[in-house]
């Protein structure tokens, strides 16, 4: 269903509009005479001045309104609006299912959807992802597209269904741009994400801008190949420091830092030269490290030998600051990073981090 409304929209706004729309046309204004010569079944075919001697009341206005914004109706266009800001809020993951597999409830702690009008954001411990999506709440059930706009994501869409009740908002999504799904489950091989989701708060969510479609998109990183074979260990004093059991102060993806409450649940550990970093429960890196302290600042390469860039090599830089770590990762295949920076575009993690 394409629709031609603002960013969150707004049913008093609308309203207005279709005020100021027949005023306009009480008025006799050339734009407003168009508009319902355009759009109102009842208007087509009568003259200019035709129009004008109508008599044409605020309802008739609405249906213009309606159908410029691409609804049959003013009850259809009231009806998508007011559902669109029923799903306004901040939403954590109550249960999800990917091909028929149950994930963990330990891995959905960390991650929440934020959602304002037509504009939404996921922060997940692997991730952030934002962009907009579209509803049919004349369909049952009722149909949601998503368009993802930045993130790993950025460019795919996709299609699904939803149902809510209450402060229960229950998705299914086909993952991979495929028809969306008939009913609310899923099985191996179907491309089907299931998700349960229980509203936290209800307050407009600050900062979803749904993304932005200016930024260019960064060319796909190729992915060396890894060879652990070649990261034997070592034994060297920073590897030496870095053992043990570490907590994060700082986590920057992409220029994006990491949410606060995600901050809390991510931890570093590394014994001789294997390190695995998590949020949420979530494997985000299993490496072997190989430091070379000869380079100033020190270069650091990952093999990585689990988690989501599993068989990829990673380059960077760390140093100590005082008593803590801070590393600055590229994204696997891509070069090693000269400073200590990560801004939007730049694929680069920031992160620093302080032994318990």
């Amino acid at each position: 269903m394409t629709t031609k409304l603002p960013s969150r929209p707004n049913l008093d706004r609308l309203r207005k509009q279709a005020k100021s729309l027949l005023a306009a046309l009480a008025a006799g204004e050339d734009s407003a005479v168009q508009s319902f010569k355009e759009h109102l079944p009842a208007a087509k075919g009568l003259t200019t001045e035709g129009v004008r001697r109508a008599g044409f009341r605020l309802a008739d206005a609405q249906s213009v309104v309606a159908r410029t914004t691409g609804f049959a109706a003013w009850p259809h266009l009231a009806r998508h609006v007011e559902q669109l800001r029923s799903l306004e809020g901040t939403w954590t993951f109550a249960n999800l299912e990917v091909d028929g597999s149950p994930v963990p409830p330990t891995a959905l702690g960390a991650s929440r959807l934020l959602i304002d009008g037509d504009r939404f954001r996921t922060e997940s411990p692997e991730a952030v992802y934002e962009g907009v999506f579209n509803i049919n709440v004349e369909a049952s059930p009722h149909h949601i597209d998503i368009e993802f706009v930045e993130g790993p994501e950025a460019g795919n869409s996709n299609h699904g269904i939803f149902t809510l009740e209450g402060d229960r908002l229950s998705i299914c999504l086909d993952m991979h741009g495929k028809p969306r799904p008939t009913a609310f489950k899923t099985a191996p091989g179907s491309g089907h994400a299931c998700e349960v989701l229980v509203r936290q708060s209800a307050t407009r969510p600050e900062h979803v801008k749904g993304g932005d479609r200016t930024r260019q998109e960064r060319p796909k990183p190729s992915t060396p190949p890894a060879d652990p074979a070649a990261f034997a260990f070592t034994p060297s004093a920073t590897l030496a420091r870095l053992e043990g059991e570490w907590s994060a102060e700082s986590i920057t993806r992409d220029g994006q830092a990491l949410p606060a409450f995600m901050l809390k649940t991510a931890s570093r550990s590394a014994a001789r030269n294997e390190v695995k970093i998590k949020v949420g429960g979530m494997t985000i890196i299993h490496a072997l490290m190989r430091i070379d302290d000869a380079q100033s600042p020190a270069h650091v390469e990952y093999c990585n030998i689990g988690g989501p860039a599993k068989g990829t090599l990673q380059y960077g830089v760390m140093e100590w600051r005082g008593d803590v770590a801070w590393f600055c990762m590229a994204s696997p295949g891509q070069p090693r990073p000269g400073v200590f920076k990560s801004v939007p575009g730049s694929g680069t993690t920031l992160s620093a981090w302080k032994k318990k």
